[in-house]
Order: structure tokens, then C-alpha cells, then sequence
């Protein structure tokens, strides 16, 4: 429901700018956005739940302390907020689960139960192509709390070729778009965590070829690369 099999949308703000975007993220719809809500809200209030029962099992170990009220604290101070959080009903919950549970393990399942709630649900990843500039590749991070995505821009005066090659994966062929950069050892592979299927990965070649360069001489070469790849025979080749 939430997630899909990777696929491609093409955004085009100008002529010489093309965002290329493969997700597992659905199309948006109204059922899915509430049920997106929903489930973040479910997520908020378990993480919330966990930060409580984590906090009160350090509070009762011997490095920490519980808050005591003091008269003369005002009532929006850090201790009185936390003696109310104790006393409500939640707190008083996981004061009384703490004092009960092993700490090492108590700390261990809620460290994989933080991680799990805090998991993105899908994968998003994009190649932005400036003409005259260069190309910024961009990757989701697996988990909330790290930030949305990681990127980086290869300005085109770096960028030596861009092409499509072959690898095993296993036992299955997979088709990948590499970034050949000046001064560097290895390729720049794009979308590297989705690995999307072979149709998706050559309309995308094409689309950064026509925007970074001058359109109509790609379909050309594409063609040309092709006859060459059909008379070369097997293994690992480059488009």
C-alpha cells in the first residue's frame, strides 16, 4: 500500500533543466496521504511512548535521578514538566515497566523499536540535469532522523561521458547509468539503491544526453552504440 515498484517521472521546469525522479513513493491520492498521516501519527505517539520508558529506566539507574517538585520551581521549568509527564498516566506506566525490566534488554528493544518507527517507508531518487552547469544526483536516506537526502553535484566541465553498463546482481543481469567524472577512480552510479529496470534506465540516458548537449544528435548515437552493442556479442557493455 505504501510502497510500489520503482518508477520514473520526468519533470521539465525549462528547456535546459530536467529532474529525473525513480520512487517506490505511489502516486499521490487522498487515501494515501491520510493514511500516511495517520501512520505518522501513530509513529509520533510510540516514539514519544519509547523517549518516556527510555528516560524513567535512566532515571532509576544509578547514573540518573528522578525529578522532584519544588514549590518555588515555576510550572513551565524542565523538572516540573517532567514531574507532570511522570505523574500522568503514561509515566506512571513506565515508571512501573522499568522497575520491572531488565535495562540492558529494556534498552536494546526500544533502541530497535526507535529505529524501526523512524524508518522511511520509501525509496526516492533523482538525477537533476542543468545544461551548462552539471548534474546533481540526490538519495533518500533510509531513516527520518538523518535528513532527507544526500547529494551531489558534478559540474559538466567534470563530467567525462555518461553511460549505461551491465552487471551482475546474483543471478540476474542488471542495467545501471554511470557518471564517468575527471580526476576520480570509480564511476558516480546513478540511482544506486533502486537499480531501476533497463526501459527506465535508457529514457533516462537519453533525456540527460538531449539536455546537456545539443538534442538530435543523441537518437543517432543511440542508434550507432546499439548496431555496435548487437555486433560485439556478450558480457558487460557500455551504451
Amino acid at each position: 500500500m505504501f510502497t510500489t515498484t520503482p518508477y520514473l517521472r520526468i519533470r521539465r521546469p525549462s528547456p535546459t533543466t530536467a529532474e529525473f525522479i525513480v520512487s517506490t513513493l505511489p502516486p499521490p491520492t487522498m487515501a494515501l496521504r491520510l493514511s500516511f498521516y495517520a501512520l505518522y501519527t501513530a509513529r509520533l505517539i510510540v516514539g514519544s511512548l519509547l523517549l518516556l520508558f527510555l528516560y524513567v529506566a535512566w532515571a532509576q539507574s544509578p547514573y540518573g535521578t528522578l525529578p522532584s517538585p519544588s514549590p518555588s520551581a515555576s510550572p513551565l521549568s524542565i523538572g516540573a514538566l517532567l514531574a507532570a509527564i511522570l505523574a500522568s498516566r503514561p509515566g506512571v506506566l513506565a515508571t512501573e515497566l522499568a522497575s520491572k525490566s531488565p535495562r540492558t534488554l529494556a534498552f536494546e528493544l526500544c533502541a530497535v523499536a526507535l529505529w524501526a518507527a523512524t524508518r522511511r517507508l520509501y525509496t526516492e531518487e533523482s538525477l537533476l540535469v542543468l545544461r551548462g552547469l552539471g548534474v546533481q544526483t540526490s538519495s533518500s536516506k533510509g531513516n527520518i532522523l538523518a535528513g532527507r537526502a544526500t547529494t551531489r553535484f558534478i559540474p559538466t566541465s567534470k563530467i567525462q561521458d555518461i553511460f549505461i553498463n551491465e552487471a551482475f546482481l546474483g543471478f540476474e543481469v542488471r542495467h545501471y547509468l554511470v557518471i564517468v567524472v575527471d580526476d576520480e577512480p570509480d564511476v558516480v552510479v546513478v540511482f544506486p539503491k533502486l537499480l531501476p529496470r533497463a526501459r527506465v534506465v535508457e529514457s533516462v540516458w537519453r533525456g540527460v544526453k538531449e539536455c546537456l548537449y545539443e538534442r538530435g544528435t543523441v537518437g543517432d548515437r543511440y542508434v550507432l552504440e546499439k548496431k555496435r552493442e548487437r555486433c560485439g556479442g556478450g558480457g558487460a557493455r557500455a551504451y
